[in-house]
């Protein structure tokens, strides 16, 4: 059980004052303690102290990271409006409308609970998201009022400790990772490892202390060598020595690591006055201390996205002993402690120039959490939202660098089109290849970190649908699915425009007389949609029929629709049911090359059995009356022949590519030739599919090449 601490008001604005001058806004903070005070009287937490002590501590823990007088007051009354009296117009009057707007941003963060972990996750995800892009403020205080929380979670049944724990363990730290708050983070670690694991954490806990002493000690010895030695070279500068979270200790040794061959349990930090002096000190470090290879690293020069800098490196210290070092200015490490709630407390005294760049910052840090904001668009199932959010935030990710150095933070797995359509959508669509380290890479290749990357483009060039299972971003996906669904969308419009009227001009309508208002305003009705290009689309990808869009107008022409029945197993072979008649001699027509699910009739021929025709076979105007009803065998599984037509936007030779099409959806082509080539190409494919709707499949597949203008079924 943690000791309940007694604050005051006065403690709080002594530890504010040093940074915030301004007097107003201190009377300020101290309004919102006075108000809070007086609506959370006589309310108690299950700690068993005063309630008021709660935001009192949520406002000390904002002080810590420099939060500004705003986000202070808000932290006081960040529990008001849903537990006490009070209306937003009340507390607006007292507070203005930026207070209020974060004290409710906080309040709607407060009130999801869903039955379900996976719901749970998707609404608390895109509360947060909107929250940031709202006001980042709303999950700065949502991350001090957790950590308060979590620092007296002994208080509350241990289910709940774990309900809690988790949360702020697979969400609230990472959340807290990329905004640079490192104080918040590693304490909501440690805390959740606590209640989740308490014998891992309690067993690294006494693996500490007791090589504590030893550990002090050397730390000790090693700190003033350090010391002396910047001294003598005249390098103002303060050494801390560094401990290592228990969190983190846990994450190496669960990848395998022995508790005594993790480095950074000796760990010095070492804060000097400019980034030049950075780099002499490390030089004399490494001039005194060999480094072990492969261990320096230089987040000055290249910041990590969060914003954080500085040189690490680790050397063989005192009596052998590894030593992990960080190299830093004041400023660096401001940014590194407190991350981007710090930005504020400074804000006004820099200008209109700082102010611009802290917009700018704050932009470039949220726009990792923004995208994610796109999958409440998206059709997704609960569990593929979750799996998603979380690659996108809470797994390793790599850092990846532009030819001119500038830093790209991208989800571990990813490929350089994931690069391309993180620098800008159009830079996505257009790539044509990739350059890694100097080396032409594969678009599939997978980056690490540290690569230099540098893609290539060609403004003609568009995206392939191969690109959807090459991408690891959800961002990427989703621009390349976006990019197909209009280009689809587009096509489906032109073929059902193109269907309908074909039809029509067959049936002897007029195409204007048809499209009338009224007549859309009916066929939107019946097939349920909004307007005539919805229309289109339905009869181009197949969701509504020809037939049944212009008998929705005139019912006196309807067609019949493909008949299909159960047959006897001893008939499973026979394609074709003949009304009335058992086995009789059947051949699908040539002229028409009908297949399964096609509307079809029988012609009765002189000596050679029934000849099966499409219903809309032009030869069948010269039949008379010699026609009986016949339906396919619902038992068939065969392939049937069929022809296409299709027609190309050049003379180019395309054949390859439309056979591929056709494999690719398992559809086998028979022949392939080539019957007109003047300005424009036109294929005659024979091909084998299972049914219409594989058939249809192929013809959508066809006209999403650009250089298909039309594809059509053939009649002899």
């Amino acid at each position: 059980m943690s000791k309940i601490e007694k604050i005051s008001i006065e403690e709080i604005l002594e530890k504010a004052k040093s940074y915030i001058e301004d007097e107003e806004q201190l009377a300020i903070i101290k309004k919102a303690y006075l108000f809070a005070l007086e609506k959370h009287d006589g309310q108690y937490r299950k700690s068993g102290e005063a309630y008021i002590y709660h935001p009192m501590n949520v406002a000390l823990i904002l002080i810590s990271i420099y939060a500004d007088y705003e986000t202070i007051s808000a932290g006081l009354l960040h529990d008001v409006l849903e537990d006490c009296d009070c209306t937003v117009e009340e507390m607006q009057e007292e507070f203005g409308p930026v207070i209020t707007k974060l004290v409710q941003g906080v309040t709607k963060l407060s009130k999801i609970h869903f039955s379900t972990e996976n719901e749970y996750l998707i609404d608390y995800y895109k509360k947060i998201i909107v929250g940031m892009s709202e006001d980042v403020r709303v999950i700065i205080v949502k991350l001090a009022d957790r950590l308060h929380n979590m620092r007296t979670l002994w208080a509350i049944p241990e289910d709940r400790q774990k309900v809690k724990s988790h949360e702020a363990l697979d969400i609230l730290a990472p959340i807290a990772h990329h905004l640079g708050i490192h104080k918040i983070k590693s304490e909501l670690e440690d805390l959740s490892l606590r209640y989740l694991k308490p014998d891992v954490f309690y067993d690294i806990a006494e693996k500490l202390n007791k090589t504590k002493l030893e550990r002090d000690k050397t730390v000790y010895d090693m700190q003033t060598e350090v010391s002396d030695l910047l001294s003598e070279h005249h390098i103002p500068h303060e050494i801390k020595g560094r401990s290592k979270s228990i969190y983190s200790i846990y994450n190496k040794m669960d990848k395998g690591k022995k508790f005594s061959d993790i480095f950074d349990l000796l760990a010095l930090r070492i804060l000097v006055n400019t980034e030049q002096e950075c780099y002499l000190a490390l030089g004399l470090i490494h001039s005194k201390f060999r480094p072990l290879p492969k261990r320096f690293k230089d987040y000055i020069a290249m910041p990590k996205p969060n914003m954080y800098q500085s040189l690490h490196t680790t050397v063989f210290g005192i009596d052998g002993m590894l030593f992990e070092i960080q190299i830093r200015t004041y400023d660096m490490d401001e940014v590194a402690e407190n991350g981007i709630a710090s930005h504020w407390a400074y804000k006004e005294n820099g200008g209109s120039n700082s102010q611009a760049n802290l917009q700018n910052t704050t932009e470039q840090k949220l726009q990792f959490f923004k995208s994610i904001i796109d999958l409440s668009h998206d059709k997704m199932s609960s569990e593929d939202f979750v799996n998603s959010v979380k690659d996108e935030v809470l797994n390793n990710n790599i850092y990846v660098f532009t030819p001119k150095g500038d830093v790209m933070e991208l989800p571990k797995g990813s490929t350089p089109l994931d690069f391309a359509y993180h620098i800008h959508t159009k830079v996505g669509e257009t790539t044509v290849g990739a350059i890694v380290n100097n080396n032409i890479v594969p678009l599939n290749y997978e980056l690490k970190n540290n690569d230099i990357v540098k893609i290539n483009t060609n403004k003609n060039s568009t995206p392939s649908k191969e690109w959807i299972n090459m991408v690891k971003s959800t961002a990427a996906r989703n621009k390349i699915k976006s990019f197909f669904t209009k280009n689809d969308r587009e096509i489906y419009i032109e073929r059902g425009k193109y269907a309908l009227e074909k039809e029509l001009r067959k049936r002897k309508y007029s195409f204007s007389d048809f499209i009338n208002d009224e007549n859309v305003k009916k066929i939107c009705e019946s097939i349920k949609v909004d307007d005539l290009d919805e229309i289109y689309l339905s009869i181009g990808n197949g969701k509504a029929t020809v037939g049944n869009v212009i008998n929705t107008i005139y019912k006196d022409d309807e067609l019949p629709a493909p008949k299909v029945v159960k047959v006897p197993k001893k008939y499973v072979d026979a394609d074709i049911v003949v009304s009335g008649i058992d086995k009789v001699k059947v051949n699908l027509a040539n002229c028409c090359n009908p297949v399964y699910g096609d509307p079809i009739i029988g012609y009765i021929t002189k000596g050679n059995g029934i000849s099966v025709h499409r219903l809309n076979c032009h030869n069948l105007e010269t039949i008379g009356d010699r026609t009986l009803e016949v339906a396919w065998n619902s038992n068939t599984n065969k392939r049937y022949l069929t022809c296409l037509l299709v027609y190309a936007t050049d003379n180019e030779n395309h054949m390859l590519d439309i056979v591929q099409s056709a494999s690719i959806i398992n559809v086998g082509v028979d022949e392939i030739k080539t019957i007109n080539r003047e300005d424009k190409a036109i294929y005659e494919l024979n091909c084998y599919v299972t049914s219409v709707d594989h058939l249809n499949k192929l013809m959508v597949a066809l006209n999403k090449n650009k250089y298909i203008e039309k594809v059509e079924r053939a009649i002899k």
